[in-house]
């Protein structure tokens, strides 16, 4: 298992993206909360509602469910920015439609820093990763690119989006191929705090008491990256360079 480096600190903004509501609480949002203790501003960009997400639940009666949940999470670990694209959940397509909605949230909070969810397609050795999560952070990659060049999506710029080719690194969360980690000994409770936001979906998901199931999980998980990393806890995220 290879050594894990230290995520980069000299940044001061960042743009997470991902397919849905809670993708960020599941080990990343502990890591946001140490950035936004520390004067880092960071914001929260969902590319669907999640609105598929609840088997209960119908789409329409799902959708303000958790984009409360979500705003609430966010709310905890310092982040006060969060905007919806609402592309369907479940069928989010890559390619130049979603680049091109990236590309311009991307142009307008103009981050040093993009963090997206894990794009391979396992999180681990037999656990399929979802295609929303796979579409999402392939899209990620891309708009960072097309972010910087003022002849892709011109129409942008001409509506005053001008062109940002800021973005110093792409972090992708919980990737089976991490290469950084984050010591996150001293946010951990506000990582649990987080995912205890999305009470709905989690009630939905398993029988297990909330409170239990995210401490277990997001500990768990934690102890075993901070073990690696040298510290109590840690989460992962494989860095790509731009």
């Amino acid at each position: 298992m290879s050594e894990l480096a230290a995520m980069p600190e000299d940044w001061t903004k960042a743009l997470a993206i991902v397919a849905h509501p809670d993708d960020m609480e599941y080990g990343a949002a502990a890591a946001v909360a140490r950035w936004t203790r520390a004067g880092r501003e960071v914001a929260y960009l969902m590319v669907s509602r999640g609105e598929a997400g609840i088997d209960t639940m119908s789409p329409e009666a799902c959708a303000p469910v958790r984009d409360a949940e979500q705003r609430a999470s966010a709310a905890v670990v310092g982040v006060t920015s969060v905007e919806f694209l609402d592309h369907p959940d479940g069928v989010i397509e890559a390619g130049v439609p979603l680049r091109r909605d990236l590309a311009a949230a991307i142009r307008r909070h103009r981050p040093e820093l993009v963090i997206t969810l894990n794009r391979r397609d396992h999180f681990m050795p037999g656990n399929w990763n979802s295609a929303d999560h796979r579409a999402v952070g392939e899209s990620v990659l891309d708009a960072v690119n097309d972010a910087g060049n003022r002849w892709i999506f011109p129409d942008q710029v001409a509506e005053g989006l001008e062109p940002w080719g800021g973005v110093r690194w792409v972090a992708l969360a919980a990737s089976p191929e991490a290469t950084h980690a984050v010591d996150v000994t001293d946010s951990i409770e506000l990582g649990v705090a987080s995912l205890l936001e999305h009470r709905a979906y989690i009630t939905a998901l398993t029988d297990e008491d909330p409170e239990t199931y995210a401490r277990d999980l997001l500990t768990g998980f934690a102890a075993g990256v901070g073990e690696r990393f040298g510290t109590q806890y840690a989460t992962t995220f494989e860095l790509i360079n731009f």
